[in-house]
């Protein structure tokens, strides 16, 4: 029974993450939060999964060091960003 209620809480954490993901367009750091938002209830669902068969945790460490690389890369976008435009709107410059 508890393992039922983990599996929708997490499916609940991802479906909203997907929902802010995709009503959120304005600003580009409100989108990367809601990107490590999903990494992170993808990571929590991986976490029981592999509980859930006895198997090693070794690739959630693996899991956890590219969400890492994700972040890191999505935050020199922004700071490149906001140096280049002044803010982070997506509004305010041409993706052309």
């Amino acid at each position: 029974m508890m393992n039922l209620i983990m599996w929708i809480l997490s499916m609940f954490m991802f479906f909203s993450g997907v929902f802010l993901f995709i009503s959120n367009r304005k600003h580009l750091l409100s989108m990367l939060l809601s990107l490590e938002y999903i990494v992170l209830s993808l990571f929590f669902m991986l976490f029981m999964y592999l509980n859930m068969i006895n198997y090693e945790m070794y690739f959630t460490m693996i899991f956890l060091t590219f969400s890492v690389c994700e972040g890191a890369l999505g935050l020199s976008i922004l700071v490149s960003m906001i140096r280049t435009y002044g803010n982070d709107y997506f509004q305010s410059f041409n993706l052309l």
